[in-house]
């Protein structure tokens, strides 16, 4: 049997082929929408406002063991020398959990004592 030599009995090739030239200016279309799309995200991402952290030093920390007055267990005092901040913690053994008792901005009670505020 002879080989073929008409292109009437070839089966049409996949989308976007040379025998579909329709359909590969409406994919090339398509891309180039998607590709907008993509960088109006990039740009908005980019562009977005930012959340930025505090602007604060790497505290210097001091632990000293100590009691409180009217409570039966001691307390810990975290000094925070950079930061100059120090506050008070004990163990609650019912919870089993460290829990806050107070809180003082030293540079603020130092500057206060002496008649100024920072």
């Amino acid at each position: 049997m002879a080989p073929r030599t008409s292109n009437s009995a070839l089966p049409a090739g996949p989308p976007g082929t040379a025998g579909s030239a329709g359909s590969a200016g409406s994919s090339l279309r398509g891309l180039l929408v998607l590709n907008v799309l993509l960088l109006a995200l990039l740009a908005g991402v980019t562009f977005a406002p930012t959340a930025e952290a505090q602007n604060r030093a790497r505290g210097d920390f001091t632990m000293v063991a100590g009691g409180v007055r009217g409570a039966q267990s001691a307390a810990v005092y975290i000094v925070d020398g950079v930061n100059q901040e120090m506050m008070a913690v004990n163990y609650n053994h019912n919870t089993k959990r460290l829990e806050g008792i107070g809180y003082r901005n030293l540079a603020y009670d130092a500057a206060s004592r002496m008649g100024r505020r920072p």
